[in-house]
């Protein structure tokens, strides 16, 4: 344990924490920023989790629908965890963390939430359908990212037009843009809160990360019903704790949510 994580400990046996705020509280300074990138994507954003920052980008494909899913596009998650946002990370395959973020946050929660409604992205039956392709990258990492990338593919999405495509000539014209957009039925936001001894903190920054015994981010829905889940960290969560970081992703999930309405709204 270094003198960091010592000096978390004792100003958690004082009820405070290392930047001030209460336990449940999210960081103030949250910002969302719509199409940053408007030449390369068809959508792109940028998220701001106090001093996390992450960009995303939305590309749209042409494929062959999957033989089990013959009517249906889908989308596609990556997350790259680029060095400049942190000395843990490295250049090269996605490594674990990125990968969990992908599927676990960005994925899972589009997926299982319902958000996307896959029968629209089909072009023709058995033959095109389009996929959405969802590129996240880190920034800076000052703690809490997956809340920021599942905020900010959220935002790029929101973001993102198709492309025209040429039925003649069976391509996509991306120099093109259509004013037909994404119609994200639900907004799954992600709430991560982590527990240090026995204390539990809403929106953990990279020092409470890195001194957290146990993970947990939960993905909810505007009702309140939850659509995923991905556990971290070596030690165990009890039942009661369990329902306590739900309740609790609930709630700050609808302040998420709000901010997410807001920046759309002025965008």
């Amino acid at each position: 344990m270094n003198i960091i994580q010592k000096h978390i400990h004792a100003l958690l046996e004082k009820d405070q924490r290392l930047d001030g705020r209460k336990f449940d509280e999210l960081r103030k300074n949250i910002s969302i920023e719509y199409g940053i990138s408007p030449k390369s994507a068809e959508g792109s954003a940028k998220v701001r989790l106090g001093n996390t920052e992450v960009v995303a980008g939305i590309k749209f494909e042409v494929i062959t629908p999957y033989p089990d899913q013959p009517d249906k596009g889908t989308i596609m998650a990556g997350v790259e965890l680029l060095p400049l946002s942190s000395p843990e990370f490295e250049s090269g395959p996605p490594n674990i963390r990125s990968v969990e973020l992908a599927r676990a946050v960005v994925d899972r929660g589009l997926r299982e939430s319902g958000a996307i409604d896959f029968k629209s992205l089909c072009i023709k039956k058995e033959e095109k359908a389009w996929a959405v392709v969802i590129d996240v990258y880190s920034m800076n990492d000052e703690g809490n990212l997956a809340d920021a990338i599942g905020l900010c593919a959220l935002a790029a999405l929101k973001d993102a037009k198709f492309p025209k495509y040429d039925e003649k000539n069976q391509k996509v014209v991306y120099e093109e843009r259509t004013n037909k957009g994404l119609t994200l039925k639900e907004l799954p936001i992600p709430i991560t809160i982590v527990k240090i001894k026995d204390k539990i903190l809403v929106d953990p920054i990279l020092e409470e990360e890195e001194a957290a015994d146990s993970r947990l981010t939960v993905t909810t829905l505007e009702d309140g019903r939850v659509c995923a889940m991905q556990k971290g960290g070596k030690e165990p969560l009890t039942a009661e704790e369990v329902d306590k970081m739900i309740e609790l992703s609930i709630k700050k999930g609808k302040e998420l949510r709000k901010v997410l309405e807001k920046s759309s709204k002025e965008k």
